[in-house]
């Protein structure tokens, strides 16, 4: 069965085809882990150097350029890797260039209007702003690099560009150390990725073009408005979670929240590496064998479940000197967070195997229905928690939602599916 228009890629070997996912699913985790290395070595580097005043001015620059991601993601790199995934080259390198030089555009405009506040503020915080201005079209094209090359199953690149910037930011580190300034250590972050950006147009071949942006922002308008509001989405819900914590229960306690987030750490990055290629995966299975998507998105989603629930269990069988060698005087009250903190993992990455099915089969308006969905409950969940029971109330509301936030994912997928059955139209067969 195919859809009208639609050509369906036949399907390789059963056996070649496994070894082919594998293969890309580890690049995938490679490539994130050498992305979360470096992030943390900045982080732990930048924090020992400046001191717990000047971190907090470098973090809100941390902050805004995390949403700010979110922004070109979901109108540069999200609709490339739903709609040019496993397509022939020509075709990539097409909607490549002009998806690069959407994100590069989100980073200019973006930066200049962080460069004019910066400047208009003044002072310490004012100059990370205009700092970041400068940085973030560097910052924003390394990443699309990134998902281009996912998108085309070559993840060697992307873990190879990813380690060109950590190798560039180890002596920008050492020379912003000489300075001891914020605005040091946010230069040899930004530049560093600069360098690998400037990398991925020698890696790929392909030069951005900014001026096809207008023209890819039309011709994805579907998508990439909708993936722009639910990654948004996303970024939003946590922070008014963080906040309103500290309001209701005190910052001791976001503080406490943080810490059981952190336990997890290792396995949220091991979830972070296989988001680089699910969508892209789940994306060929439909072009492939699209009677497969729900069997492939179902088994993906139980993985990680299962795998965030192992991962829990360890940490519960964590002998208390381990844990507080690694959070100090935090592990006392993270610890008691541990199963709560669990369980929400446990239903997000649930979810995440209906979310790329989604993503797959282009259906942005029930995406973005579950994620506004799943968005709003998390923050219920979680400051209806704290209002009741505190701390832990807080952990186990956002478990509980999250739990039923999955649900709505799988029905929407569900829905999804039979849809497109229902529009199918029997394969024309020529004797």
């Amino acid at each position: 069965m195919t859809t009208e228009g639609e050509t369906t890629t036949p399907a390789p070997p059963a056996g070649s085809a496994r070894r082919a996912l594998a293969g890309r699913l580890s690049w995938g985790l490679a490539d994130q882990a050498a992305s979360s290395l470096s992030n943390f070595v900045v982080g732990i580097y930048v924090a020992r150097s400046l001191g717990p005043a000047a971190f907090g001015v470098f973090s809100l620059a941390w902050v805004t350029y995390g949403v700010v991601l979110s922004v070109a993601r979901g109108l540069a790199t999200d609709p490339l890797v739903v709609r040019f995934s496993g397509v022939p080259d020509a075709s990539w390198r097409g909607a490549v260039a002009r998806s690069s030089g959407t994100a590069l555009g989100v980073g200019a405009t973006v930066g200049a209007a962080c460069l004019a506040v910066g400047l208009a503020l003044g002072g310490s915080v004012g100059t990370a702003f205009a700092c970041l201005g400068v940085l973030l079209p560097g910052l924003l094209l390394q990443d699309a690099w990134r998902y281009a090359f996912f998108a085309a199953g070559t993840g060697r690149k992307a873990f190879v560009n990813d380690l060109v910037w950590g190798v560039a930011l180890v002596p920008a580190l050492v020379v912003a150390a000489r300075a001891g300034s914020v605005a040091a250590y946010l230069l040899a972050w930004g530049g560093s990725a600069a360098v690998a950006a400037v990398y991925g147009c020698v890696q790929s071949g392909i030069r951005p073009r900014p001026a096809g942006v207008r023209a890819w922002l039309r011709d994805h308008r579907d998508l990439g408005y909708r993936y722009l509001v639910e990654n948004v989405g996303v970024s939003g819900a946590s922070q008014l979670r963080a906040y309103g914590l500290g309001a209701i229960v005190g910052v001791g306690a976001v503080g406490v929240v943080r810490g059981a987030e952190l336990l997890l750490g290792p396995f949220l990055a091991l979830l972070m590496g296989l988001s680089l290629v699910t969508v892209a995966e789940a994306a060929r299975v439909l072009r492939r064998t699209p009677h497969r998507l729900g069997r492939f998105c179902l088994l993906l989603g139980g993985a990680q479940a299962v795998a965030a629930l192992l991962w829990g269990a360890a940490l519960l069988l964590m002998p208390d000197r381990l844990g507080a060698l690694v959070l100090g005087d935090v592990w006392g009250s993270a610890s008691a967070l541990i199963v709560p903190v669990t369980l929400g993992v446990a239903g997000a990455g649930l979810g995440t195997g209906a979310a790329a099915g989604l993503r797959a089969l282009a259906a942005a308006r029930r995406s973005l229905r579950s994620q506004l969905f799943a968005s709003a409950c998390y923050v219920i969940g979680g400051l209806g928690g704290a209002a009741v029971a505190g701390t832990s109330g807080s952990a186990w509301g956002v478990a509980a939602v999250t739990v039923t936030a999955s649900a709505v994912w799988w029905l929407q997928l569900r829905s999804a599916l039979r849809e497109r059955r229902q529009n199918s139209i029997p394969e024309v067969r020529t004797s």
